[in-house]
Formats: C-alpha cells, structure tokens, sequence
C-alpha cells in the first residue's frame, strides 16, 4: 500500500502537536511495512512536478489512500484531487471548534464559524480519524456526515530517550531549583495558564515552569499576554525550547489543568517519562487514564493546589504513580499506531469501493 501522509503548513507546524502526531504517523507506518509519501506532487513540489510534467512526466504522485492532517486549503485541495480520481480519502480532525477556542486572539468567537466549516471539510471523507472517542462524539454532534473512527496519536518513546542527563542542563538554564510544577507546549488559555499561574500564586512554596512558546503580538489574547508579561514570582515561561526532552527532564510534577483537549500528546510524553501527572477532571482524560492508579484528576483550583502540594511532600507517590504512568504510556507506542493506521486505511478503501462490510480491498492509484 502507497499512502499520501500529506500536512500542509509543515514547516510552520513542526513543533505543534498536530506536527509531532503526523511525525509520529510516519514514522509508525514505515515501521508497518506502508509506504507513505508526504506531498501530492510529483517530485516533491509545484515547480517539480511541472517541470517534469513538460517532460511527459505525470503531475500528481501515486498513491492509494489520501490521508490529509490539516483542515486549509492545501488539504481541500488534496481532497478534490482524490474524490475526482477516486482514491480513498482520510481526513484527520485534529482540530475541533472546541480546541480552538480560547488559543489566539479573537480564536473564540470564529469558533463557530469554523465549527460550520469543519462539519463540511470532515464529512467529505470515506472515514474520518480522531484521537479519542471524546472527540468522535465531538464531531458527531456538528454533524459530521462520515464514518468517524478513533486512532491513538500515541507516544514515540524513542523520542525521549536520555532525557534524564538533560536535567541539570536544563535546571541550570531557567534557574529551577526543588520540585518543579510544569507544562509543556504552546501558551494558551484553553491549555488552563490562568489557572496554572493562580495555582502557582496561592503555592508559593514551589516553583512553576512552563516550556514551550508564546506569543504577545498582536495574535495574542489577552489573557496570554497578561500572564507571560507579567507572571508570578514563582513562574517562568521558558518560550521556545530546543529539546523537549530537557523539559521532561526539568520538571518534577506535570500539572496540566487544560480546559479541551483532544488527546493531549504532552501527557503520554510526560507518562513515558515517569512523571507524575496532574490534570484537569475532563471526559478526554478519564477516557485514557484512572485518577489515583497513573493521574490525577482536579477539577476545582483547590484540588490542583492540594495534588501538587501532595505529590511535592511525597516522594514515593510521586515515583509511583510516575511507574504506573510509564506502563500506560508504553500502551500508546507507535506500534499500535501503525496497525492502527493499516486497519482504518483498508476501512476507508473498503468504503471507497462501496463495500464497506467486505473484506476485501480495493485498490487504487492516481497518475
């Protein structure tokens, strides 16, 4: 089997979540024996492949399955091309009107606007993915008009591998010194930095780290830009850093009070480095994870204050449920992503073919 993994924006997504999940896929299906190629074009790019279209040679590459991982123009693009040539097509919803919500300025209120056009673009597909069962019933409510199937974005372990002697480095960079409360990411409201400085407030006793970027421009809410500008004494915001896994490293306790979320990927990264976790009481995380085995979950400021204060004081729970973390991570390996994948790409040819309760794959290719 051929697939286009396509992701258009990459450059600009590659620290993303979205980035490191197609990452990830890619990584995963050669690993499954699929080989995937990772733009429509013949030679890699427009003027490539237009140039070897004089030539004689064809335009568009070949493939068997379309899987696009973005919502903009490029990916209706691509989806145009395979409905007109009749390959099957896999849209990924990474994006939600909910998850974009409350991330960049004025991001809210054209949430349902893009709700509108998402519930469109989705329902184009022979089988739409999504990382969780939370987010297919998401997406069922707009409604989308296509078989929706849940794939784990999983967890690329050997992606973290030697975090460990990156502590000190990175300890020694930001000035962290004791049990350190932190996020990974991007900086956004929906991912709870209100909360996460208001908890950091009222804990004064520890220190609180967020690693990864932010913006204050003019894209920037207002809310973002009031907390990075002018945080609490016990807050550092990192911005942008050159090796996740020194963040890994760094931190002691990863506290997470993210409003939505469709999987959460700096959670399993932060599990399969045996951290324990602290996250806010929502469906998505009680989907994947069990409060006191391999979590937390908080739903109140209160709660949070009173988990992180708890697994500070406590070594042992911490190693504990950072143990059981680790298991759960390992569950979401890029392997099971793989089959993952392999199944729902004969799901979707299947569909294409029109027979969808066979069997039997039917395969197709582009010139």
């Amino acid at each position: 089997m051929r697939v286009l993994n396509h992701l258009e924006l990459a450059s600009l997504l590659d620290r993303s979540g979205i980035g490191t999940a197609t990452r990830q896929q890619r990584t995963a299906l050669a690993d499954a024996g699929v080989e995937v190629v990772t733009s429509p074009w013949s030679g890699g790019d427009p003027p490539t492949a237009l140039a070897g279209r004089v030539a004689g040679e064809p335009l568009f590459e070949r493939y068997d399955v379309a899987h696009c991982n973005l919502v903009g123009p490029g990916s209706v693009a691509v989806a145009r091309h395979a409905r007109r040539r009749g390959v099957p097509l896999v849209l990924h919803a990474h994006i939600t009107r909910e998850d974009f919500a409350e991330s960049f300025r004025g991001s809210t209120a054209v949430a349902p606007t893009l709700g509108r056009y998402l519930r469109w673009f989705y329902s184009q597909a022979d089988l739409v993915l999504c990382p969780s069962d939370y987010t297919r019933r998401t997406l069922e409510s707009y409604p989308v008009e296509a078989p929706i199937r849940p794939v784990t974005n999983g967890v690329d372990l050997g992606s973290l591998s030697g975090f460990e002697s990156l502590r000190e480095p990175y300890r020694r960079r930001y000035d962290l010194e004791g049990t350190v409360a932190f996020a990974v990411g991007n900086v956004f409201e929906r991912k709870g930095v209100s909360t996460f400085c208001r908890l950091a407030e009222e804990t004064d006793d520890l220190e609180f780290a967020w690693f990864g970027p932010y913006d204050t421009g003019p894209q920037a809410s207002r809310t973002v830009r009031r907390w990075v500008t002018d945080p609490p004494a016990n807050v550092t915001f990192t911005g942008w850093v050159d090796d996740k896994r020194g963040a890994f490293a760094a931190g002691d306790v990863f506290c997470f009070p993210a409003k939505v979320e469709n999987q959460g990927l700096v959670v399993l990264e932060a599990m399969a480095c045996g951290k324990p976790v602290v996250l806010r009481d929502i469906p998505v995380f009680r989907e994947f994870y069990a409060d006191g085995e391999d979590c937390l979950l908080c739903s109140t400021r209160a709660e949070f204050r009173e988990a992180v204060e708890r697994l500070a004081d406590d070594p042992a729970e911490r190693e504990r449920l950072g143990a059981n973390a680790r298991e759960t991570a390992r569950e979401h390996g890029l392997d099971r992503v793989g089959e993952e994948l392999r199944d729902a790409y004969a799901e979707a040819r299947r569909r294409a073919s029109g027979d969808s309760d066979s069997g039997v794959d039917a395969g197709v290719a582009t010139d």
